[in-house]
């Protein structure tokens, strides 16, 4: 059964000050989600900020964005009657000095928009800073990765037909009303190469079954969905806004790819291993050593250790999500201007990690071998640091290397 809460507590985004700040904004109180939610089922939060969703995103943002900001594909995608529109339904070359032939055309979308489609803006977690901000803070608190679209829809519209996403969902009720159906799955925590378009028949007879939950959803509303859980949406009354946060969690499959690969190239190193089959075979059940290389494959999956491959799964994070957004111009007159009280601090969100002597970061690696170890766990542990702290040389490394920002 679907978990519901009612007991909504409002929040803004910000830097990590312990609390799960984002999290708890959309789901309450984030260790009752762990326990009794993630991943396991729907969660309704009416009023889960009773001040509505407007510092993250408003009409007037859209307009901007779709009006003045130059957006291209495929950071837009427009649909109608369930199906998505070709791009150069919503594109037009970019005029006189760019030869840009996609950007986004506002004559043409109000033409589309005034026609019943609803537009999509793609990866805003990319482009509008104070959603960057929010989804990079939700990052941290789930540790798992994190994007954002908006779904704009026309009055008494809907924009896709039911189907369901390979990845959790966070859905914010920006504007307008929105009536939701959601549905059980059809294929429970599909992973991302299991999509709905696989299982059409499928989904097409669950979408027909009683829905698990039935709702509007008013601004400042939030509802998460598990990934696999069926969905529609269609707007009520006037125009309606939302955002939608796509959580693409890590999986045990994800663990198992690691090992697996980790396995083999171990395997790569045995000479039994890498050993011909017989000569003129065809290939058949007795004929491929299965048990053999079975075992051997046991043996080395038994004797890898967890935290190499762990070591391997934080390797692949970093290139998951993106660090705090920095200015090179900035950055250029830091490290220009240093003095030995100028101070510094990690930028947020690069995800840095001590090997030996280097930090490694997921926008740099940089030595760090002539800086006191003292100075090095203050920095890494998000505490101030000055320029006398790290040595000048040291400090421009890592500012020219976007590890440190001013403090």
């Amino acid at each position: 059964m679907p978990h519901q809460a009612d007991d909504g507590r409002p929040g803004t985004p910000g830097p990590a000050v312990g609390g799960r700040p984002a999290l708890s904004r959309l789901v309450g109180d984030p260790d009752d989600f762990a326990a009794s939610t993630w991943a396991r089922g729907p969660l309704l939060r009416t009023k889960a900020d009773p001040d509505g969703f407007d510092d993250l995103l408003t009409g007037d943002a859209v307009d901007e964005l779709l009006g003045e900001r130059g957006l291209r594909t495929p950071f837009l995608r427009v649909a109608r009657a369930g199906s998505t529109l070709p791009t150069n339904a919503f594109t037009a070359p970019a005029g006189v000095g760019a030869g840009i032939a996609d950007q986004v055309s506002d004559d043409k979308l109000t033409a589309l928009f005034a026609g019943g489609s609803t537009i999509v803006l793609q990866a805003l977690h990319r482009v509008w800073p104070p959603i960057i901000a929010f989804c990079q803070q939700l990052a941290a608190d789930l540790g798992h990765p994190v994007q954002a679209n908006a779904y704009v829809t026309p009055p008494q519209n809907q924009g896709f037909d039911d189907h369901y996403d390979v990845h959790d969902v966070f859905v914010l009720q920006v504007a307008g009303r929105k009536k939701w159906s959601i549905r059980a799955p059809v294929l429970p925590a599909p992973l991302r190469d299991q999509p709905w378009t696989d299982r059409r028949d499928d989904v097409r007879l669950a979408a027909e079954q009683e829905p698990v939950i039935e709702t509007v959803l008013e601004p400042g509303d939030a509802l998460y969905l598990p990934r696999g859980y069926l969905h529609s949406a269609t707007a009520l009354g006037g125009v309606t806004i939302h955002l939608t946060l796509g959580v693409h969690s890590w999986t045990r499959h994800a663990v198992a790819e690691e090992l697996t690969g980790l396995a083999l190239r171990r395997l790569a190193e045995d000479e039994e291993a890498r050993g011909s089959l017989p000569l003129g075979t065809d290939l058949g059940a007795d004929d491929i050593d299965a048990e053999v290389v079975a075992k051997l494959l046991r043996d080395v999956l038994d004797s890898l250790d967890p935290a190499e491959v762990a070591a391997r799964m934080r390797a692949r994070r970093r290139g998951t999500q993106r660090a705090a957004p920095v200015g090179p111009l900035a950055q250029h007159a830091l490290a220009a201007s240093l003095a030995d009280g100028t101070v510094l601090r990690l930028r947020d969100h690069v995800d840095a990690t001590l090997v030996d002597t280097t930090i490694t970061s997921r926008v740099a690696t940089v030595a760090v071998d002539d800086v006191t170890p003292d100075v090095v766990r203050r920095l890494l542990a998000v505490e101030p640091v000055t320029v006398a702290d790290l040595g000048h040389d040291a400090a421009r490394r890592m500012i020219e290397a976007g590890l440190v920002v001013r403090g």
